[in-house]
C-alpha cells in the first residue's frame, strides 16, 4: 500500500499491454497483432508534407477529417460524420463508453454482460469505474452463446467479435440483432477491432440506423497499420455519440492530435490498400493454420489478424519460452481456460515460415 495513493489506485489490477521490446529488429514479433504492412502510403506522405508549424495550434477536437472519412466508407449504410466518435485508440473509445453508458450501474445489483475470455480492458474499465461485470462463459468451442445475453437482467452489454484473444467471431449478424432486440434499454457495445480480417467481413455498423442501442467500435491499430499513431472511432446513433462528447468535454476536449487526423483519414479513405493488405494476412493466416495443423496444434477458426492454437506435443508455456530462445516473440496468457494457448499475431510470409522452421526445430530437439 503507497500512502500517498487513493484507494482506487492502491486496488484497481491495470491492463497489462503485450511486450514491445527495444530492440525489435532481431526479433520477430507476433505478440500484439500489429500489422507487417504498415500503413497507406498516402498516408505515410502526410508525414513528409505537412507543415510543422501547424503543430503549435490546438488539433479539430471533433477530429472532423476522421469522421467524415469513415463515414464515407459506411455512407451506404446511412452513416454521416454525426454518428462518429473518434479517439485516442479505440481503448480510450471503450473507455469513454463505460464513463457514458455504463456508470449506472453503480451502487445496483444489475452488470454489465461481457464473455469471460475477451478482451482484458473490460475488467479493468469496470474495475476502474465501479461498475459491475458479469463474465458470461464461452461454450466448449469458446463460442458466444447468443441465450446467455437474451432474458438476462444487465445495465449493458460488451462483446468483441472477432473476439479476443481467441479469434473466434459470431458468424452472422442475426446474432446480433437477437442479443439488440433483448436488450433495447441499455447500449450493447460491439467491438470490432479485428473484423476486417473475416473472410467474409460483415460490420455491425449496417445496424446502426435500426438500432439506437448499438455502439461499434473500431481501431486504425490492426488493418490500418496505424498501432504507433493510437486512433480509434466509435459508429452509432447521434444521441450516443453525443453522449461521448460531453464525457470526452469533460477530461479532454483535444484526444486526436493534428498529425494523427491527417494521416488516419487519408487511410481510411485509401481502401484499395486497406483491402489489398487485409488480403494478403487472410492469405497468410490460412496457409499458416494448414501448417499448424500438419505440426501437431490444434487452432481456433480465426477470423482475426492472429491465431488461438494449442499445441499437442508441448506445453504452450514451455513453448513460449523455447520459441523467445529463438528470437520470436508471441502471447501467452496464464489464465484459467487458455493457459493451453498461444496467440500468434499473423505477420508477413517470411515471419511465419521462420515461425515453422522453430517449430521443426523444437520437435527435433524434443525428439531426440
Amino acid at each position: 500500500m503507497n500512502k500517498y495513493w487513493n484507494q482506487k489506485t492502491n486496488e484497481i489490477t491495470p491492463y497489462v499491454a503485450g511486450e514491445q521490446p527495444k530492440d525489435v529488429k532481431r526479433l520477430i514479433k507476433l505478440n500484439t497483432n500489429e500489422n507487417p504492412y504498415g500503413p497507406s502510403p498516402k498516408a505515410a506522405a502526410v508525414l513528409k508534407e505537412i507543415n510543422p508549424d501547424v503543430l503549435r495550434l490546438y488539433p479539430d477536437t471533433n477530429s472532423t477529417l476522421v469522421r467524415e472519412a469513415v463515414a464515407s466508407v459506411y455512407s451506404k449504410y446511412g452513416i454521416t460524420a454525426e454518428n462518429v466518435f473518434v479517439g485516442n485508440g479505440s481503448d480510450e473509445v471503450l473507455a469513454v463508453c463505460w464513463q457514458t453508458f455504463f456508470e449506472n450501474c453503480r451502487n445496483t445489483t444489475k452488470s454489465v454482460l461481457s464473455p469471460e475470455i475477451s478482451y482484458s480492458f473490460y475488467p479493468v474499465y469496470s474495475e476502474m469505474y465501479d461498475v459491475n461485470l458479469e463474465s458470461i462463459p464461452l461454450d466448449s468451442n469458446y463460442m458466444i452463446k447468443i441465450e446467455d445475453y437474451i432474458g438476462r437482467e444487465n445495465c449493458g452489454i460488451a462483446i468483441a467479435n472477432p473476439n479476443a484473444p481467441t479469434s473466434v467471431s459470431m458468424t452472422s449478424l442475426d446474432n446480433i440483432k437477437r442479443i439488440l432486440e433483448a436488450n433495447k434499454d441499455v447500449v450493447v457495445i460491439i467491438d470490432e477491432a479485428y473484423i476486417a480480417f473475416a473472410k467474409n467481413p460483415i460490420s455491425a455498423v449496417e445496424l446502426v440506423k435500426e438500432y439506437k442501442n448499438l455502439v461499434v467500435v473500431q481501431t486504425m491499430s490492426k488493418a490500418y497499420g496505424l498501432a504507433g499513431m493510437r486512433v480509434g472511432y466509435a459508429v452509432a446513433d447521434e444521441t450516443l455519440i453525443e453522449g461521448m462528447r460531453r464525457i470526452r468535454d469533460s477530461f479532454n476536449s483535444y484526444p486526436v492530435d493534428r498529425l494523427a487526423e491527417q494521416v488516419a483519414a487519408e487511410a481510411i479513405l485509401d481502401q484499395d490498400y486497406y483491402n489489398k493488405t487485409r488480403n494478403a494476412v487472410i492469405a497468410t493466416r490460412e496457409k499458416f493454420v494448414s501448417s499448424l495443423s500438419k505440426m501437431g496444434f490444434s487452432v481456433l477458426p480465426s477470423s482475426a489478424n492472429f491465431v488461438f492454437a494449442k499445441p499437442e506435443f508441448i506445453e504452450a508455456s514451455v513453448l513460449y519460452q523455447k520459441l523467445r530462445e529463438k528470437g520470436i516473440i508471441v502471447r501467452y496468457f496464464n489464465k484459467q481456460n487458455i493457459s493451453d494457448y498461444l496467440r500468434i499475431t499473423i505477420g508477413t510470409d517470411a515471419d511465419m515460415n521462420e515461425f515453422i522452421k522453430a517449430i521443426e526445430e523444437i520437435k527435433d530437439v524434443q525428439n531426440g
